[in-house]
């Protein structure tokens, strides 16, 4: 039997969690492999919501999760994001919950940092969500990062601190702020330190040894692949690699483990943020599409921006993450549309492309060449077979996975757990 890793082929967004946590419930192992608490799923189980930004999505359902070293944990939004989740009647333990010990941390100086960059670039702004993701992953990477096994060690934390703080008080003085408030932060940090090292442990030994026993693991991935700092609409991207090769690095297994690769994908296109959006719906139709899905963001409540499906930057996601099937999601959106747009190549300068360029003035610069397709007046909400589905609906489907050049696995038609239609089945692939 397969593992699976899921990721979203858009700008995120895309309906990962209803996705994740289907799935989780047929799997023994979920973990999250990259990305911080930016990442924001919604579950819908019952009729009873459940909103996510840290935690892997399979905790809703019983299924051991984890939390992988490629993630940057904020210890605090962790014990929110439990309590929360308690408070609605899930039982979360170190028997279902695990966090590698070598997850580095996302501290308050993190946070002020983003809040100040942010504030200070003027027309240059990315749009982040201000949570402290992007300076902690550069810690990280400068080797001055405070991980959670340092949590166990706060007394012999000094080194750690004074590296942390030569970066970071140059930094704040150039931000006209004071330096960073050595004793404050020790202090908050050995209060929290208890409640995350109930959780703490070697994640790729526990990884190891559900893969050895034969067992189901689901790795979840957060954002999409165009938000990935490689792939992505670079400089408007998140701060790790969103594709599936990170599943690898980011959770201690190898990448012969990664199994079947799940695209989630809209069945139109939305993105939060600044960067460049081909197909952009600035009118009523973009109006009217984001008033029924619902499109605001689950983290910062931000409206997302709308537009028509966009085959070339999801066949081009498909490509570069190896993708095996995709989810689609959302279609129950377009009910009810005469007509619906797919864009199936782009104008620049004068020629016609089939990918969307690296460099940010020719993403911008793109202007999409659409096809018009019949829509379809009846309603695909919670079909859970083909056969419920308008045949214009089946022809949207169908279309959709010739441009991109990637069958289609599951259909989404509602944002309840059991209205999925499976085509095919990763876990048996």
């Amino acid at each position: 039997m397969a593992n699976v890793t899921v990721i979203g082929a858009q700008w995120g967004d895309e309906g990962k969690g209803k996705i994740v946590d289907w799935l989780a419930s047929r799997a023994d192992a979920v973990v999250r492999f990259q990305g911080g608490h930016n990442a924001g799923h919604t579950l819908v189980i019952d009729g009873n919501v459940f909103k996510l930004s840290l935690l892997p999505s399979g905790i809703v359902s019983g299924t051991m999760s984890m939390i992988g070293n490629g993630v940057v944990l904020d210890p605090w939004a962790l014990r929110d994001e439990v309590k929360k989740l308690e408070a609605q009647g899930v039982a979360i333990s170190d028997d279902n919950l695990a966090v590698a010990d070598n997850c580095p941390l996302i501290l308050p100086v993190h946070r002020d940092l983003d809040g100040l960059r942010e504030a200070a670039a003027g027309s240059g702004k990315i749009g982040t969500t201000g949570r402290g993701i992007g300076p902690a992953y550069e810690d990280k990477v400068g080797r001055r990062a405070i991980r959670v096994c340092d949590l166990a060690h706060l007394d012999s934390l000094e080194p750690q601190l004074d590296r942390l703080c030569a970066h970071h008080d140059a930094l704040r003085a150039g931000f006209d702020q004071p330096p960073v408030d050595r004793a404050a932060l020790l202090a908050e940090l050995k209060e929290i330190a208890p409640f995350v090292l109930r959780f703490a442990q070697p994640v790729w030994k526990r990884l190891k040894k559900v893969r050895k026993a034969g067992a189901r693991i689901l790795f979840e991935g957060a954002q999409g692949v165009l938000l990935d700092v490689d792939h992505g609409t670079y400089p408007f991207v998140t701060s790790s690699n969103t594709v599936s090769g990170t599943a690898a690095s980011g959770s201690g297994l190898g990448p012969n483990a990664t199994g079947f690769v799940l695209g989630i994908v809209k069945a139109y296109t939305t993105r939060v943020g600044s960067g460049p959006f081909p197909t952009e719906l600035e009118d009523e139709i973009g109006q009217e599409l984001g008033e029924k899905g619902h499109e605001f963001g689950v983290v910062t409540g931000r409206k997302r921006r709308v537009g028509w499906f966009d085959a070339v930057i999801v066949r081009q996601s498909c490509a570069i993450s190896g993708v095996t099937g995709i989810a689609l999601t959302k279609i129950d959106v377009l009910d009810g549309f005469e007509t619906i747009k797919i864009c199936t190549g782009y104008r620049l300068n004068g020629n016609v492309v089939d990918y969307l360029p690296s460099h940010a003035a020719e993403q911008a610069a793109v202007v999409p060449i659409y096809e018009e397709m019949p829509g379809w007046s009846e309603s695909t909400a919670g079909a859970r077979s083909w056969a419920d589905l308008p045949a214009n609906a089946v022809k949207y489907v169908q279309r959709i996975q010739e441009l991109i050049e990637t069958p289609v696995a599951l259909v989404s038609t509602s944002p309840e757990r059991d209205d999925t239609i499976l085509v095919r089945d990763p876990f048996e692939d």
